[in-house]
């Protein structure tokens, strides 16, 4: 149609929304569905972050707030990063947002011009080319393999690097995967990213505090100071904080790049709802015990899902470093038939046919620029999650 913008034509709907809303018609209908599409967590915000909201609606704080924040949270910020990664910024050098989303869409809309290139390794979330295209750019994908653990190489990395390369855009832990980069494997792409001063690293931070096990998390600013003027890097309190619902992601930058930012915000959005804002403020310097034991009951469902996954026939899953996504590889059932009939001849046959035969909502590898995968959320109950990974054991041992 004429008359809708030509830049729609190079976007695409979300896979994950349009997964978690086939699950909710299908419930409606009364279908037995499991949904383990949302990146959510199944916890309760904690109630001190609650009862820090009551208190700013009690006191009145609910006008226009800053453009780029509340100087109170800018400040809790600007702490965060000193006390957890060791990276000194300014509340100046702070952005809040509408969740970790707007952060991206801002820092991309600010510096993107038609041709500019940003690196983005595959698997990847699946708004990361979105985005770019919306704002002009040309996403560069780089497939990782599972033989790496979804990690990007150095070697892959120095390849996709052109002149006209602005961004690097890196998320871990990984959402879909899981993967997470130890120091090390950070140390050797940071010596890439040195040889090549022209680029920018856009690291999305938002699982940080999802890792496993002896895991330690490091973010690329942090591994090299080198790069600190050239990093954006982004947060939030959506995962750790169980907080996507108040829509508060937040990041730090060269001042340039936070004005700029805080120019295009507002002209869109202008300042993020002030009760959230509120509510993050105590959420990052409040009680953090409430992320060891959500840290531990994921972990606890991880290795459920893994362990049962690579017993289904034709399943190979990875155990992840982070987050509470796992991407197991369905290979090994590409080319057999469905009890309907119909042959799996990719990632998006296999994950409409177990919807509709076992009832089990996952998304397709394909969605997130690798395959043949799928990913499953895990943040969800642990009985939910055995009776899911039995009825995909279930499905698997049915294909000829």
């Amino acid at each position: 149609m004429a008359f809708l913008a030509a830049a729609l034509d190079r976007v695409k709907p979300s896979a994950t929304i349009a997964v978690t809303q086939k699950a909710r018609e299908l419930k409606a209908k009364g279908r037995d569905v499991i949904g383990l599409g949302a990146g959510e967590p199944d916890f309760d915000t904690p109630d001190n972050i609650k009862n820090a909201a009551i208190e700013a609606i009690r006191r009145g704080e609910t006008k226009y707030t800053p453009v780029s924040g509340i100087p109170e949270l800018r400040q809790a910020i600007a702490a965060k990063f000193k006390r957890e990664n060791g990276l000194d910024y300014k509340p100046e050098q702070t952005i809040v947002g509408t969740g970790g989303k707007q952060i991206l869409f801002n820092a991309f809309m600010a510096t993107l011009n038609p041709g500019d290139e940003v690196i983005v390794p595959a698997p990847y979330w699946v708004s990361y080319p979105e985005m770019v295209s919306i704002c002009g750019g040309k996403t560069v994908v780089v497939e990782t393999r599972l033989a790496d653990n979804f990690k990007l190489t150095p070697e892959a990395l120095e390849k996709a690097i052109t002149p006209k390369t602005k961004w690097f855009l890196f998320n871990s832990p990984s959402n879909p995967s899981g993967a997470a980069y130890t120091e090390a494997e950070l140390r050797a792409l940071a010596d890439v990213l040195m040889r090549h001063e022209h680029v920018w690293v856009l690291t999305d931070d938002m699982y940080e505090h999802l890792v496993y096990g002896d895991f330690v998390f490091t973010t690329p600013a942090q591994v090299e100071p080198g790069l600190y003027e050239r990093t954006l890097t982004m947060n939030g309190v959506s995962k750790a904080y169980a907080m996507t619902g108040w829509r508060i992601g937040y990041g730090a930058a060269p001042v340039h790049l936070i004005k700029a930012m805080d120019m295009i915000q507002g002209q869109q959005t202008s300042g993020t709802c002030s009760i959230a804002q509120w509510a993050a403020v105590e959420a990052l310097n409040g009680p953090q015990d409430f992320i060891p034991k959500s840290r531990e009951i994921f972990q606890g469902r991880r290795d459920l899902v893994v362990g049962m996954l690579n017993q289904a026939r034709g399943i190979e899953c990875p155990s992840p470093e982070g987050a509470f996504y796992v991407y197991p590889s369905c290979k090994g059932l590409i080319g057999r038939k469905a009890p309907s009939g119909k042959v799996i001849e990719n990632d998006e046959d296999f994950v409409s046919e177990l919807l509709e035969t076992e009832g089990v909502a996952v998304v397709q590898g394909s969605a997130f620029g690798l395959g043949p995968n799928f990913r499953i959320s895990y943040a969800t109950s642990e009985s939910l999650l055995e009776e899911a990974c039995a009825r995909i054991q279930r499905f698997c041992g049915s294909l000829d």
